[in-house]
């Protein structure tokens, strides 16, 4: 057996169902073990999106993703997507090729230090040395990458520890010097040790054991004391992120906890679709102003960052109260009164068990100052929506978006004015049905996420919310899902910008250089690369090209949407800092 079949061995014994990857000879051997043990292996364009792919089946499954790219470039190409999963915890396994062992720092090919690269992105970071260690590596790894506060690992597995062990000792032997001088003997004697220490012991127990990962459920004081103190609260408001969803499969169970606790209740990231589409506590709009005339605050997996404005969005004379895996984010610009350092979702369904059960009838006026305003928003966004036009009004093609969705679609979010535009009026039917990147903000993530969605939820129909500047990013992988046949669905926003960030230059800079796009064919692009290019420039055929996309998908053709639309007011004001 040699290490690439060990490899594989190792992630059929943990579940591991797909492999992300894009080819190079450091690696073949890890695609063909994987393939030999039915795992899918699926090749994309670019090494981003190969993590991006595993991030998605992550947060989806609960179960580890994995890639696996070629060393050097192969590895440095996937940077931003690891970091983009290391700030939205997601526990991805990121298998990376190098130069033989023995050629290390001698000038090999694509030979570069991606330890160095990776410790400050990833929890754990390891360089595999000898065959007999590459199984028990790959257990720690995958056990770390779920553990505690979820995250990426690396592994970078040489050339020389994956081919047969007949192989290498031939090539070994290619390079070793003839000669009888000095020099050449030392280097004979010295390859011929390395050979052995590389497969010594490579028969022995390969520990493939999938190691139970616990889990971190709060503290019955803390329990006790933020039940006391929600049984006070008159204008309680709770607010639930990617965090309390890191176990996919308690999903159905926190969504049943946050019902019986009977707060109004935000929803953000992987949260989002939690209550399904139209549960009387979610509220959907003016969650700043709601967060400061509260007495009392839950966040459970939603540390005080800028999306809170820093902690000053909660007032300082309400409670408030955290659950966070993660000591950091619990203490995050602002210290909780109540701080459960835990799993948010445990946490939210140990909360309801404690509860009174009438406790929240006491929040009913509060719930109904909370219900209007979210029917005046929606009038607001009605007024928006009738807007007409040379193209199309983007909040009416989002409203139109919204209505053909089915119960059984999920949503990937993969842009910045349009996308934003988007998370007002799109709305998931169910848990784990809106991926977005997170708190990274990352662009370029959408054809990947997509990509492990689908392969997830064959039976759901994939939509892919691009803006024009964000599709720059996947336009390639058109390619990856007409060959893989993956039937998504991309609506790209075609103003000709990048207008989040024009909207607000222009206004303080007076000036739009680097902002400028083209309405350019992007439909004839996702046409060439074998999927199915749909041009929609006229609002009154919205729904009819909707539906010519939702019926190619059914077929199992990859399609774009290639949408003109007309610039907009709608998210005046919505630079991040």
């Amino acid at each position: 057996m040699n290490g690439g079949q060990r490899i594989a061995q190792v992630l059929q014994s943990h579940g591991v169902k797909f492999l992300f990857t894009l080819c190079g000879g450091h690696i073949s051997p890890i695609l063909k073990g994987a393939k030999d043990l039915a795992i899918r292996v699926i090749d994309v364009r670019h090494e981003a999106t190969a993590v991006f792919a595993a991030d998605a089946v992550a947060r989806i499954s609960g179960i580890p993703g994995v890639a696996a790219v070629t060393a050097g470039p192969g590895a440095t190409n996937t940077i931003t997507a690891i970091k983009n999963a290391q700030l939205a915890q997601s526990p991805v396994l990121l298998l990376g090729g190098a130069a033989a062992t023995v050629l290390k720092g001698r000038g090999a090919l694509q030979d570069i230090d991606q330890m160095a690269l990776f410790k400050p992105h990833v929890k754990w970071a390891k360089a595999v040395t000898r065959v007999r260690d590459l199984a028990p590596t790959l257990s720690k790894a995958l056990q770390i990458a779920q553990s505690g506060v979820p995250g990426p690992v690396f592994v970078e597995c040489p050339v020389d520890l994956l081919y047969d062990e007949a192989v290498i000792r031939e090539w070994y032997a290619a390079s070793t010097p003839q000669g009888n001088a000095l020099p050449d003997r030392v280097v004979r004697t010295y390859l011929k040790h390395r050979a052995r220490q590389i497969f010594a012991a490579a028969d022995g127990d390969d520990n493939t054991a999938v190691s139970v990962v616990a889990s971190l459920p709060p503290s019955t004081g803390v329990i006790e004391r933020s039940v006391a103190r929600i049984a006070k609260a008159k204008r309680p408001v709770l607010v639930v992120g990617s965090q309390a969803l890191v176990d996919a499969h308690q999903a159905a169970a926190v969504a049943t906890a946050i019902e019986r606790i009977g707060m109004p209740v935000y929803l953000s990231g992987m949260a989002r679709g939690l209550m399904g589409l139209s549960h009387p506590l979610h509220r959907r709009h003016q969650r700043r102003k709601a967060l400061r005339e509260a007495d009392l605050v839950v966040l459970a997996g939603v540390p005080s960052d800028f999306r809170l404005d820093y902690g000053r969005n909660v007032r300082r004379s309400a409670c408030l109260i955290s659950a966070n895996r993660s000591r950091v984010d619990l203490n995050r610009n602002r210290r909780p009164d109540i701080a459960a350092l835990a799993d948010a979702g445990l946490f939210l369904r140990a909360l309801a068990d404690k509860l009174d059960a009438d406790v929240s009838s006491r929040w009913s006026e509060w719930q109904d100052v909370l219900v209007e305003r979210d029917a005046e928003r929606e009038r607001e966004i009605d007024i928006n929506a009738s807007r007409s036009g040379e193209f199309i009004n983007p909040v009416s093609l989002c409203r139109s978006i919204n209505a053909q969705l089915p119960d059984n679609s999920v949503i990937i979010a993969d842009g910045g004015d349009f996308v934003g535009t988007a998370s007002y009026i799109v709305k998931p039917r169910k848990p784990l049905s809106w991926l977005d990147p997170g708190v990274f903000g990352t662009l370029g993530c959408g054809a990947g996420f997509a990509l492990g969605a689908s392969l997830c939820l064959p039976d759901h129909e994939i939509w892919i919310l691009f803006g024009d500047g964000s599709v720059g990013y996947a336009l390639a992988e058109f390619d990856t899902f007409a060959r893989h046949k993956i039937p998504v669905i991309a609506v790209v926003g075609n103003d000709a910008c990048w207008s989040q960030i024009a909207r607000e230059q222009v206004k303080m800079l007076d000036d739009d250089v680097g902002t400028v796009l083209a309405r350019s064919d992007y439909h004839e692009v996702a046409r060439a690369l074998g999927g199915k290019g749909v041009l929609l420039q006229d609002a009154e055929q919205t729904a009819a090209c909707l539906d010519e996309a939702r019926s190619a998908a059914r077929e199992g053709v990859p399609v774009l949407v290639n949408s003109w639309l007309d610039s907009t007011d709608f998210r005046e004001g919505s630079l991040s800092m």
